[in-house]
């Protein structure tokens, strides 16, 4: 007679429960990503640093000369080319977040345990970053050629948060047309076409009351940007008497600046989430 001993299976081991990262995780995890990558590939920073120390000596010792600004050019040239610098932002992530999207890296993202938002919010940090290195390198080549700030620290720092300000504002632009855009080769010719005379027809480079003809002048002076670089100089010590027919935003170049941000942001980011949305859906 024989007789089997039956045997219990063991029970399964319970799984671990996975808790995804907080939102505050998931961007640092992000930003370090997107700044790893210049680490590694360092020509990415040409953009911020050889640009623009290339339009600095060019203006202030080529063009110079020749354009009437009311004060020292050098100094007055400064925050203009900070600005375009800043307004430049746009590029970098309009570019970035196309080529995650071409080569999958956004659909690896999406079978992660991650926000969506995280995606665009540490993407647009590290755009900041990257152009934030660009106004160090100037500021250093500025102090070369003689730009200095005039008017305390307190000021100082608030004409640099301006600047973070409106290029916050501007990477709502870059995420638009990198989620619209298909290829790197179209988002750079429509950026190109559409920010780079942007930055010039303005009171970056020269004087907007010199302007001609009249309508030229008005647009220049209502020009976002324009807010943005006399704000910088009047707060820096560096601004030019202002004519008693400029525009509005002129006279007020600090609340002007601020509220342009403001309403940019406005309009571009919920037209840029249903873009990113758009592009990412099944």
């Amino acid at each position: 007679m024989t007789s089997t001993i039956g045997t219990t299976a063991p029970a399964p081991a319970a799984r671990p429960i996975v808790t995804p990262p907080g939102l505050a995780s998931q961007v640092r995890t992000h930003v370090w990503r997107n700044v790893k990558h210049i680490r590694r590939m360092p020509e990415m920073l040409a953009d911020v640093t050889f640009q623009p120390v290339m339009f600095v000596v060019l203006f202030a010792y080529v063009f110079g000369g020749s354009i009437n600004a009311g004060v020292n050019y050098r100094e007055w040239l400064l925050p203009g080319i900070m600005a375009q610098t800043m307004t430049f932002s746009c590029f970098v992530v309009a570019v970035g977040l196309t080529n995650d999207l071409n080569k999958g890296v956004i659909d690896r993202f999406r079978s992660l345990p991650i926000s969506r938002a995280s995606v665009l919010m540490g993407r647009s940090i590290s755009s900041l970053i990257h152009s934030s290195i660009g106004i160090v390198v100037m500021a250093g080549t500025g102090l070369v050629i003689g730009w200095r700030i005039h008017e305390g620290f307190t000021r100082a720092v608030l004409g640099f948060a301006l600047l973070l300000l409106f290029g916050f504002a501007m990477i709502w632009f870059g995420i638009l047309a990198g989620s619209a855009l298909k290829t790197v080769e179209a988002v750079q010719g429509v950026m190109f076409t559409a920010v780079f005379p942007l930055t010039f027809l303005a009171d970056t480079f020269a004087p907007a009351a010199n302007m001609s003809p009249a309508w030229l002048r008005t647009v220049a002076e209502w020009n976002p940007i324009s807010s943005l670089v006399r704000a910088i100089r009047e707060l820096w010590g560096n601004a030019a008497p202002l004519a008693p027919d400029s525009a509005l935003p002129l006279h007020h170049p600090v609340e002007s600046t601020i509220i342009w941000s403001v309403a940019l942001t406005l309009v571009l980011a919920p037209l840029s989430i249903r873009a990113f949305n758009r592009r990412t859906s099944d």
